[in-house]
């Protein structure tokens, strides 16, 4: 591995290089320490609320206290609204940074900009580890949301070092990694909590240490092993110019309407653009109800972090049998009937959760769930793939992310609201209501 050359990575015999699968473990060990905080999120917000000495959470208290006593909000749920800005926030950044970044590494090589993005998240995790206030932990995710162009790299990098046979490959290990750091990743932060939070009242420092530990040695990991995959000669000359692309990638106005895409015909581009269209409002909708979910198991189901941990390994668990039983098995013809169906199943999945107040019904709601999430996102980024020259694939591909990053950037904010002010109930069901649109759209737009 050390004397070969990732630039020509056999692409000639379609042979996938080895820089795929040094991508796929460092984006393994990334999303282990990424996932870590989800079903601490919760319990971390109410600690801040009881123990925050910066005053910054009772300042924001005070700010909403006038319209949380017009809509009648529980003072429990204020941790939703904190959690959902703060989600948004990192999505947000993400949105925002990814291009930029990318956009740089065009210019500068991929190496030098992904370990500058490695060090930042290590730091983020750091911070958070000696977060004793509410101040100090949003800095940690800022800069972790701004660093987090690493994901976008990654499958920059698997386009440098793919052909266009084995590019699917690399793609689905991405797939792969982002199922197991879903599975293992919350378990891990949920374990670490459980067993240090009777000991020591800040309890978060064990989950935020470890979260260090493999973002530091997927630091190390990439340093060691990664060799550049864009060559000098194949760099864009202008930063300027470079950044200028990456704009497209920020302005809605270019991404709604595909406008970088350029070889592309006239019909197909509109397609293309009512699958964009339907991939966002999805997402939007999606992960909003998806960022609340901890704190609806938390509020009306008593789940404590372990509790929250088996949920997310349940979950992941079902995705990574669908997906790597069935959906990578799927003849073309069959993908997009494959995505209506899952959008159709989310509906019911997100009622059940919603009206949920036995277990049972809960389970059935996230059993729905994991299926349709397992169904639905590949194959609309599939489908995404048949669309643009082969010059042009990679920038397809580059505007679904953004949409999907600016979905998420929206979705959490706008729940966490909604679950602020109306409760848990009213917005899964007037989500799910909502979620008819998209699988409309997509069904009238084949």
């Amino acid at each position: 591995m050390g004397n070969q050359d990732p630039s020509t990575n056999n692409i000639k015999k379609d042979k996938i290089s080895p820089t795929v699968y040094i991508v796929f473990v460092s984006l393994l060990l990334d999303l282990l320490a990424f996932t870590m905080i989800l079903p601490l999120l919760p319990s971390l917000l109410e600690h801040y609320q009881r123990n925050d000495d910066s005053g910054l959470y009772q300042w924001l208290l005070n700010k909403i206290s006038y319209f949380q006593k017009i809509i009648g909000a529980p003072d429990q749920y204020s941790s939703v609204l904190f959690g959902g800005f703060l989600g948004s926030m990192f999505s947000f950044l993400q949105f925002i940074a990814s291009p930029i970044l990318g956009g740089i590494s065009d210019v500068k090589g991929r190496k030098v900009v992904m370990i500058g993005c490695l060090v930042g998240i290590s730091l983020s995790y750091i911070l958070w580890a000696l977060s004793k206030n509410l101040v100090l932990f949003i800095i940690a995710r800022f800069i972790g949301g701004l660093c987090k162009g690493n994901v976008s790299l990654s499958m920059a990098i698997i386009s440098d070092a793919s052909s266009v046979k084995t590019r699917g490959i690399g793609m689905a290990l991405v797939g792969i990694a982002f199922s197991l750091g879903f599975i293992i990743g919350p378990l891990i932060g949920a374990i670490f909590a459980m067993s240090t939070s009777k000991t020591n009242g800040e309890w978060f420092v064990a989950p935020a240490m470890f979260a260090f530990f493999l973002s530091f040695l997927d630091l190390i990991f990439f340093v060691i092993f990664f060799q550049e995959s864009l060559p000098k000669e194949k760099r864009a000359k202008d930063v300027w110019r470079s950044l200028q692309n990456a704009k497209a990638l920020i302005d809605l106005r270019d991404l709604f309407g595909f406008r970088p895409v350029r070889n592309i015909k006239d019909g197909d581009l509109i397609k293309l653009r009512k699958l964009g269209l339907t991939y966002f409002i999805y997402l939007f909708i999606y992960s909003g109800l998806e960022f609340t979910l901890t704190f609806l198991t938390h509020h009306t189901f008593q789940y404590n972090s372990m509790q929250q941990g088996w949920m997310f390994f349940s979950i992941g668990l079902v995705m990574a049998i669908i997906q790597g039983s069935y959906v990578r098995r799927l003849p073309p013809n069959k993908i997009t009937s494959t995505a209506i169906n899952g959008l159709w199943i989310i509906i019911p999945s997100f009622i059940c959760v919603g009206i949920a107040r036995k277990l049972w019904t809960l389970y059935l709601g996230l059993l729905l769930f994991a299926v349709s999430t397992a169904l639905v996102v590949p194959c609309m980024m599939t489908m995404a793939s048949l669309y643009g020259s082969p010059q042009e694939k990679g920038t397809v591909m580059g505007i679904f992310r953004s949409l999907g990053a600016l979905a998420r950037a929206l979705g959490p904010i706008l729940a966490s609201v909604s679950f602020w002010g109306l409760g848990s109930t009213t917005t899964y069901l007037a989500g799910a209501f909502a979620l008819l649109w998209p699988v409309l759209l997509l069904k009238n737009s084949v």
